[in-house]
Parts: C-alpha cells; structure tokens; sequence
C-alpha cells in the first residue's frame, strides 16, 4: 500500500476552526493525501475553496451523494480510502452509515450521532463493513493524557477512588441572554445539535476523558442542568455525579456559560497511593500528587515517558505540543489501524467511544428530566 493514504473530507470549509484542525493533523505525519471533498453545501463556495487551500477541483463534488457515486466507479486502488466527517452533528449518521456500507473507512467528529439508537445501528453497520471507524475525541492524542493513562495502567497510584473532571467555557454568555441571537446557533437546535448542548458538545469530552485514562466505565450517573430561559431548550450548564466500575466514585462538570473560561478541560484522578491532575490548557504538564513527597511534574519527550506517550510526541523536551499535534496522533494511529499495522488501543477512539459517549448524553438528559435520579449506563 502507497504511503499517503487517500483522504476524503466531508464539510470544514470556509473559516471552519475544526477543517483547519483536521486537515493540518492530517499532513503532520505525512500520512494522508486529500483527494476529493465536499467542503461547503455550495458548489462555487466548494470549488473556490479547494482552490484556496490548493486541493485539486477534479473529484470536489457538488454533494455527499454524488462524492459516493463518483468514487466507487474509481479503481479501488485510486478512489477515496477514509473520509473525515466534520459537518453539523445531524449529518453524522447519514453520512457515516452510507460510507461504511460502501467500504469506506470513516473518521468522524463527536458526538458520533445525534440519538444512541443511531449509534447502536452505526456499531452494526460497522460489523458488517469490517472496516476502520475513528472517533475524533481529541484530547486523548495529547502526550500527557496518554502518559496519564498509562501511569494508571501500571498502578502507579494504585487504586483509583475519585475521578474529577470539568470543561468550562464561556461562549455561549453573550448569545443566550438574547432571544435574537439564540435562533442563529446551530448548537441551540435540537435538530441539528441533538438532544443537548453544553453535555453534548463539550460534556461528552470530560466523560471520554474519565474512562480512556482510567480504564473504567461509567456504571450509573444523576445529572442536573440549567437551561438559564424557559424557552430555551438546550442545557447551558450542567453537573453530573458517576459511579463507575469498582466503587470509584466522581464528578463531571460543563458549562458554556463560565464566563471568562476559554477552554478549561481538567482532569484529576486520585488514587490509594497518589493522584494524576492534567489541564488543556497547559497540555505538557502532567502533575503527580503524593501525600508525603513533593508534586512532581511529568513532561512529553523525556526517556522517562511510556510508549505510547513518547509515540506521540514529534518535539524535543520543552517544545510545546498542542491540539494539532493532539489531533495528528489520533489519524496516526487510524493510519496504522488501515494499513493493518499493529497499534496501542490508546492510539485513537473507536465507534465504542462514541457509541458510550452518545448513551452519556441521551442519560444526563433523562436524568435531569426524571427529577435529577439516578440512571444506568447499561
């Protein structure tokens, strides 16, 4: 097999800051080729941004429907391999069923779909297809939260009995205190966002980020929202208590409406012997907490790293690594998983990810609705 693999992208035009982030961590490894697109709804505005960003007009196709048809006339040696998904969160579906009945890989923005119902039938879809589906829950390609993981793995700070993790943004304040405003977001559209916003957009982070580094799941959670208007239907803020497999017990906190708050990620996780704290927004420290010893603080690209952190770190210590190179790691390990080369389970979320991220947010919306109760996971 060729060395670039053949890219397809679906969406991310314009001044899209997720097409940006996608196409640059598809290039960083030197992996992919961009060979066909749809990246806006309109023809010219596709065209004239292929043309912008230097991608060849011969396979931009007017609509996904037509990039479907147009391939698979193509050789399979010279036709689209893995299309990224990165439209509006109803298009998901639709667009990842029909590429995997077709033989497509997929690598697909989050949430995978809009309702677990369609998740569950994209699993079997995907068992029929036999082919690679990729998750883009970006955080977990950061060389820290990898290391984190590992530590964890390795029973570094023994065992786990509290999980705490927060994602705060402040976005949304100035436009749901105005009616006017709040028509023109797509994330405040149910038909298009899904059942929520804030545990739906950034929520379901803090609960993927909780099971990838602990290797626990998510048993049972009571959640409770603000939705800051009667007539607005998509919650703004909210809080959810977990338990998870072997009596760990935690938190897991949204909002986008913390004012101020740009991008605040954080997770700690505290263990019998010590506990694990790392923040996105200063993603190369990862801190060690001990009762009897000093903080210690871990760095990516030092020999002392596990594998799978030093795997995806490209700078020498004390060069900074971001969310691209966070993003770059995810398509390196779907890269490997499409030429059939081995790889770490850590290296990139699957369709399970989704699957269980899309069963968390239809649950801490049924919990909230119930009166705040407790809901099985399973």
């Amino acid at each position: 097999m060729p060395k670039k693999i053949r890219l397809g992208i679906l969406g991310g035009g314009g001044d899209s800051l997720i097409g940006v982030l996608h196409r640059v961590a598809s290039f960083i490894n030197d992996n992919y080729e961009i060979v066909g697109a749809v990246f806006n709804p309109n023809y010219d505005d596709n065209l004239a941004f292929a043309e912008e960003i230097d991608v060849p007009t011969n396979r931009i196709y007017k609509d996904f429907d037509t990039l479907i048809e147009e391939e698979m006339k193509l050789p399979e040696d010279e036709r689209i391999q893995v299309c990224s998904i990165l439209t509006p969160n109803f298009l998901h579906f639709p667009m990842a069923k029909k590429l995997l009945e077709n033989g497509f890989n997929v690598i697909c923005e989050k949430p995978m779909t809009t309702t677990y119902e369609e998740a569950l039938i994209l699993q079997e879809t995907l068992e029929k297809a036999g082919t690679v589906f990729a998750v883009t829950h970006t955080y977990t390609g950061y060389p820290m939260v990898r290391q984190m993981r590992e530590m964890i793995k390795e029973g570094v700070i023994g065992k786990v009995h509290k999980v705490d993790a927060q994602y705060y943004q402040g976005w949304m304040n100035p436009i749901i205190h105005d009616k006017e405003k709040r028509g023109t977001v797509w994330r405040l559209d149910p038909k298009k966002a899904g059942i929520s916003s804030c545990m739906g957009d950034i929520g379901v982070h803090a609960f993927n980020m909780v099971e990838f580094t602990t290797g626990l799941q998510v048993q049972s959670l009571l959640c409770d929202f603000n939705y800051m208007y009667d007539d607005n239907v998509m919650d703004m803020d909210g809080t959810a208590l977990i338990r998870m497999d072997r009596n760990v017990k935690g938190v897991i906190r949204a909002s986008q409406v913390a004012t101020g708050e740009e991008n605040n990620l954080t997770i700690a996780i505290y263990g019998e012997k010590g506990g694990l704290k790392w923040e996105q927004e200063n993603p190369n420290y990862l801190y060690k907490l001990n009762d009897p010893e000093p903080l210690q603080v871990y760095k990516p690209g030092h020999a002392y790293n596990s594998k799978l952190s030093l795997d995806g770190t490209k700078l020498p210590p004390g060069h900074p690594e971001g969310i691209f190179d966070a993003m770059a790691n995810i398509y390196l390990g779907a890269a490997k998983a499409i030429r059939g080369e081995e790889y770490n389970s850590g290296e990139f979320p699957t369709m399970m990810d989704g699957v269980r991220g899309l069963k968390f947010i239809e649950n801490t919306v049924a919990s909230h609705k119930q009166g705040n109760i407790w809901v099985d996971m399973d």
